[in-house]
């Protein structure tokens, strides 16, 4: 597990960044953290590094949101989504596919019914603009990847 304290938006997507290199079509991303924690900065930063090029914003009403770019980025919220056997929990499921790469928040209730995450990410508010980002990998290759991003981030 990597954590790394941020002061402003640009670090947090620059983290983002910095996770997208990480990632292959298929893989996954967990995002926890209360409302306005950052989570789509987050995703903006990672949408941005993938070469998505328009606007990136929160999936709260739409449930999926999905971006062109290197390769296909889906942006999931799960909040409204009740268990894995949620009939909307189909249509989600479908729009992250296997070309893509894909970002959930709030991903708690639908957890049993995803595949293995690559990177789940636990966002704190520290006050302000201050932000305390965990980040745990699926493997020791990935942790080590992560500890190294922060490391960089914080030089």
């Amino acid at each position: 597990m990597a954590e790394i304290t941020t002061t402003d938006a640009d670090t947090t997507e620059r983290l983002g960044a910095g996770i997208a290199d990480l990632l292959a079509p298929g893989d996954i991303v967990l995002l926890r953290g209360d409302l306005g924690a950052g989570k789509t900065t987050l995703v903006r930063g990672a949408a941005r590094a993938l070469g998505v090029e328009g606007p990136v914003t929160s999936p709260t009403f739409t449930i999926a949101n999905q971006y062109a770019g290197r390769v296909p980025v889906a942006h999931l919220d799960a909040w409204r989504l009740g268990d894995v056997d949620d009939e909307e929990m189909g249509l989600a499921l479908e729009a992250i596919g296997d070309e893509g790469v894909a970002f959930i928040e709030w991903p708690d209730s639908i957890a049993a019914g995803l595949p293995c995450a690559r990177v789940a990410v636990d966002i704190d508010h520290g006050g302000g603009d201050t932000r305390v980002i965990r980040l745990t990998g699926s493997d020791a290759a990935t942790d080590a990847s992560l500890e190294a991003l922060v490391d960089h981030l914080r030089a």
